[in-house]
């Protein structure tokens, strides 16, 4: 950290008033003289140098924020190693298609237990969320993912949930609520295909009216309508392109420019293609196919763990993890997955606003 020039100064110090002082201890017969004369001289040449060294406290704090920073990336690349405990039940016992009493949990290792991610509750998710715009776009997997964060911010069990259910699955339309007592609008927007959220993305920019959190996700009906990976790794790279010109961007000076937007990506859900409710869905959506758009995805760099903009709420491990007790038709799973996906959301939305609860 010191440079050699630095260095060899404070090394040539070293040799000139060291011996200066044992040569002074033995001969000088006034010994405080020859201290303050020694102290003198050493407090003129520490107020001489003091501007070639960086200070302590700048030392520290430069320090500090590398270790700050990269605790924050690596708790982001943390976030969704969670685990399931899955107990079977009845199925006739299940009151939402699910068909296992599920339990999750983050992993307990050493990571990520530094990072303390948290489950929130009605209360915390108020608290983070208050004031805030956030939009849900996609297909079905979004539209659950909307559910389990209006279940935590309106209670599951709550009169308005009832009919947030019943009008937020009308089939293939968009849905917006105003939760009034924390000032919170929630949108989801029906958007199956990449296509549709590019031009939402680009609706915003044309408006510059910009949510506050945006959580997307796509792949599936490409998958069975289209077919073609191909055309689904171009059709993320449009936007990709369109993301990018909306999050912050930090510059070589350090400093960020940009909106303060927080952009989730939604998995693919593992299919469990025996299970798939159509003979068509089972051809199409084959494991190879699956596997294909798979990596698509993470050629295309959308996403931030290939360097792209977009968080992964990473719904593809959580449904591979919780296996085929966890879902009725391969496709769509037990409420508690998307529940996980919410709930990685917000410790991830946490982290990169730098808030504490």
């Amino acid at each position: 950290m010191l440079g050699a020039i630095h260095f060899g100064v404070l090394a040539a110090c070293f040799v000139l008033f060291v011996p200066m002082a044992m040569a002074g201890w033995h001969l000088s017969r006034h010994k405080m003289l020859f201290f303050s004369g020694a102290l003198f001289i050493s407090l003129a040449v520490c107020v001489h140098l003091t501007p070639y060294f960086p200070s302590v406290s700048d030392i520290v704090a430069s320090v500090s924020s590398v270790v700050v920073y990269d605790h924050r990336v690596s708790c982001i690349n943390e976030v969704n190693q969670i685990v399931w405990d899955v107990k079977p039940r009845p199925r006739n016992n299940s009151s939402n298609g699910s068909s296992s009493n599920l339990g999750w949990d983050w992993v307990k290792s050493r990571k990520v237990l530094s990072c303390e991610f948290q489950k929130l509750d009605k209360f915390d998710v108020s608290e983070l969320l208050n004031g805030s715009w956030v939009v849900v776009a996609g297909d079905s997997q979004a539209r659950f993912v909307a559910l389990s964060l209006l279940n935590l911010v309106l209670g599951s069990g709550s009169e308005a949930m009832g009919s947030v259910r019943e009008e937020l699955f009308k089939r293939h339309s968009d849905y917006s609520v105003v939760v009034k007592e924390i000032g919170m609008n929630l949108d989801f927007v029906w958007a199956p295909y990449e296509k549709d959220l590019d031009d939402l993305v680009v609706s915003y920019k044309k408006r510059s009216k910009f949510p506050d959190v945006v959580i997307m996700g796509s792949g599936l009906w490409h998958m069975l309508h289209v077919n073609n990976a191909s055309d689904f790794g171009f059709r993320l790279k449009e936007l990709r392109s369109h993301v990018e010109s909306l999050v912050p961007v930090t510059t070589k000076g350090g400093s960020v420019s940009g909106r303060s937007m927080h952009m989730f990506w939604i998995g693919m859900p593992v299919l469990i293609n025996g299970m798939l409710n159509s003979e068509e869905k089972k051809e199409k959506m084959s494991d190879t196919v699956w596997h294909e758009y798979d990596r698509t995805l993470g050629e295309s760099k959308i996403l931030r763990q290939m360097g792209g903009p977009l968080i992964l709420l990473d719904v593809q491990s959580f449904t591979w993890n919780c296996g085929p007790q966890c879902t009725l038709d391969g496709m769509h799973y037990d409420s508690a997955v998307y529940d996980a996906a919410v709930h990685v959301m917000l410790n991830a939305l946490l982290i990169e606003s730098h808030q504490t609860l």
